[in-house]
C-alpha cells in the first residue's frame, strides 16, 4: 500500500505529516482511509528520519467528518479493507502506542469520529476557522470509551457530556476555552506554527517523550477495552430499525425521527 490513494505522507525536517486527502468527502474516512493512516503512522514510528507526527486534512474545510456516512448509505459498511474488517480500533491504538508526540492540525470541521481523532492526538492546534462536536446520536452512532470517556478527562465529565448529548458545535476559540486543543492561531499559520511546535519537540530526548507518553497513556488504558466493546455493539445497534433511521435521515437532509424508541 505504498502508493497511497486517501491520504499523503511526506516527511519534513523531522515532522511527520499525515493528511487525509478526501476533501470532495470532508476528509471523511472509509476503510481503504483507516488502513492508509494505520500504515502511516507505523511507516512514522519505524523511521529514524521522524521525531514527531502531524495528523491534519486537505484543503480548508474540514481536518476530518468521521465516517463517511454516504459510504455506510450506499453499501452497508465503510467498504473494503486488506484484511476484511474496518480497522478503526487499530487506528485508534497506533495512535497512542506510536512513541513520538502526535500533533493534530486542525484546519476545519473536526466532527464525529474526526473529532475522536483529535481527542488522542497528543496535542492539538486549531485554525481559527476550525470548529469541534459530535454527530452520534443524530446519526445512529455512538463512541463510548476513547471517544468519550478520554474526552471526559480532557474537558471535563459536564462538558464531555454536553459534547455528546446536546451535540455542542464549538468554534476554535471556544475548544481553547474549554481545554480540548492547545492553541489557536490564523488559519494562514497552521502549519508553520506546526513546524515550531514540532521542531521544539524534535531538540528533545526521544526516549524521555517515549516514556513521558506512555506514562500519561496508562492512566486511561482501560478505555480502550471499553471502546472494543462499545464497537461490537455499534455494529448490532447498526442493524437495528433506530440506527438505521439515523443514518437514512442524515442522506436525506431531514431530522430523523427516534421517538417510538423511547420506551425501549
Amino acid at each position: 500500500m505504498d502508493n497511497f490513494t486517501d491520504i499523503t505522507y511526506e516527511v519534513e525536517n523531522g515532522l511527520a505529516w499525515i493528511t487525509i486527502n478526501r476533501p470532495e468527502r470532508f476528509n471523511a474516512f472509509r476503510a481503504q482511509t483507516v488502513d492508509e493512516l494505520v500504515l502511516a503512522f507505523k511507516r512514522a514510528w519505524a523511521s529514524p528520519e521522524v521525531g514527531t507526527i502531524c495528523l491534519t486534512g486537505a484543503g480548508e474545510k474540514a481536518f476530518c467528518a468521521g465516517g463517511d456516512q454516504k459510504q455506510r448509505m450506499e453499501t452497508g459498511d465503510y467498504g473494503p479493507s486488506q484484511s476484511g474488517l474496518f480497522e478503526v480500533e487499530a487506528l485508534h491504538r497506533v495512535m497512542r502506542d506510536v512513541p513520538k508526540p502526535v500533533i493534530a492540525a486542525v484546519n476545519g470541521l473536526a466532527i464525529g469520529g474526526g473529532h475522536v481523532l483529535h481527542v488522542l492526538a497528543d496535542l492539538t492546534i486549531a485554525a481559527d476557522t476550525a470548529s469541534f462536536g459530535q454527530n452520534g446520536p443524530r446519526v445512529g452512532s455512538f463512541d463510548a470509551g476513547l471517544g468519550s470517556g478520554y474526552l471526559a478527562r480532557v474537558v471535563g465529565e459536564k462538558r464531555a457530556r454536553e459534547i455528546w448529548f446536546m451535540l455542542r458545535r464549538l468554534s476554535a476559540e471556544e475548544a481553547l476555552d474549554w481545554g480540548l486543543v492547545n492553541k489557536v492561531v490564523p488559519a494562514a499559520e497552521l502549519k508553520d506554527e506546526v513546524r515550531r511546535w514540532a521542531e521544539t519537540m524534535n531538540a528533545y530526548s526521544p526516549t524521555a517523550l517515549k516514556v513521558l507518553k506512555q506514562s500519561f497513556n496508562s492512566d486511561t488504558e482501560h478505555f480502550v477495552a471499553i471502546g472494543n466493546m462499545a464497537i461490537t455493539t455499534l455494529k448490532l445497534f447498526g442493524e437495528m430499525p433506530e440506527a438505521q433511521e439515523g443514518i437514512t435521515a442524515f442522506n436525506e437532509k431531514r431530522q430523523p425521527d427516534f421517538s417510538q424508541y423511547r420506551g425501549n
